[in-house]
């Protein structure tokens, strides 16, 4: 897809949730071996396939582009048609958005921009900044609101258009624990030394890399 080859889920939170945990950097199953790849690797492309998506917009969505991306599971403006710039628009509210092939209704998520952090640090802190530009809760006491949607049109907010009311536990973890794993490691250093975590992984056919250390 975009020119890269990578092992496909649409919503971008399928390619980062056991990495949270395991440092699947050099280490490959059977799949990942035929293809030489890791799933590191594979979340890595994961990533710039969203940013690709973003700026080619095939559904021509407000906001959309080279610093602007993250669709994933995440709430939403709410089930709802309505026309945007004269185009019939169908929106959800939580519901596990992807690409490419959707849904897609122009709702975009932060988070999930900053849970791909050691994937693609050279994609991912520009889009962050440039997000933070916005008047989407960067300040807040929790940080970035889980989701927007500038193409939602909303007069009571202060953006004019679509931002969660709401912080989502299950967002925030992520973002922590990536961002740690991005700074020093910590996380994936300590689930190294766990035996139960080494045995399961070459249980379930890994090898290479820190398994054989």
């Amino acid at each position: 897809m975009y020119g890269r080859e990578y092992l496909h889920s649409p919503p971008l939170f399928t390619h980062q949730l056991s990495h949270l945990w395991i440092d699947f950097r050099g280490i490959q199953d059977q799949y990942m071996r035929e293809h030489a790849s890791d799933y590191f690797q594979n979340s890595r492309q994961a990533t710039y396939i969203q940013q690709q998506y973003a700026i080619q917009n095939p559904m021509e969505f407000v906001g959309y582009g080279e610093l602007s991306w993250g669709i994933t599971a995440t709430d939403g403006p709410g089930c709802t048609r309505r026309k945007v710039k004269g185009t019939e628009r169908e929106f959800f509210d939580y519901v596990a958005r992807g690409i490419p092939d959707g849904p897609d209704d122009g709702t975009l998520a932060p988070w999930v921009v900053l849970a791909s952090l050691p994937f693609a640090p050279e994609i991912v802190i520009p889009t962050i900044n440039n997000m933070a530009s916005l008047n989407v809760g960067v300040n807040s006491r929790y940080g970035f609101k889980p989701s927007f949607n500038p193409s939602f049109e909303d007069p009571t907010s202060p953006t004019g258009w679509w931002v969660t009311p709401y912080h989502f536990g299950v967002d925030q973890g992520p973002v922590a624990l990536m961002i740690e794993n991005y700074r020093t490691g910590l996380i994936w250093n300590i689930m190294r030394k766990c035996p139960y975590v080494v045995r399961g992984l070459r249980q379930a056919g890994f090898n290479g890399g820190w398994l054989e250390q």
